[in-house]
């Protein structure tokens, strides 16, 4: 493995351990709309997943255009973090788990999220997935590096 994907891919695992939000893109109609999300990655990175209500403007786009971007960051309000910051970008298309899979998916969920079992077991819950295609790694602010899932 060449040293900056392993150095890439270190940096993102310690970020999606320690932050439970992402920011996630979404699109309705060509123009961006954008969505505070709790969130858990797979342990390949392949795979991002959060949960939604159908009824929100966010699954109502996904279901229009399922291409997304997730932004994912470790800022702390400081002045600071404008160098010591680092910014994920996950970029993938996103779709709805169904059948046996969604109870798998679930409880790989809720690992990570236990607070929301019941928002995330009602009826009315989709889990999303997102499957990755590109991770941009941004730090000390210019920085920016690329993860590509095979």
């Amino acid at each position: 493995m060449h040293e900056n994907t392993r150095y890439v891919e270190e940096t993102i695992r310690k970020l999606f351990q320690i932050q439970k939000l992402g920011v996630l893109s979404t699109q309705n109609s060509g123009q961006p709309y954008a969505s505070l999300v709790a969130f858990v990655a797979d342990e390949e990175l392949a795979h991002l997943y959060f949960a939604t209500a159908r009824t929100t403007r966010k699954y109502h786009n996904l279901e229009t255009d399922p291409r997304v971007a997730m932004l994912m960051d470790s800022r702390s309000n400081l002045d600071s973090d404008i160098h010591e910051a680092v910014a994920v970008t996950a970029i993938g298309t996103a779709s709805e788990i169904r059948g046996q899979d969604k109870s798998h998916g679930v409880n790989f969920y809720l690992s990570k999220h236990p607070y929301l079992q019941d928002f995330v077991r009602a009826e009315s819950c989709a889990l999303i997935r997102i499957a990755v295609k590109t991770y941009y790694l941004v730090s000390r602010f210019q920085q920016v590096m690329e993860l590509h899932i095979s």
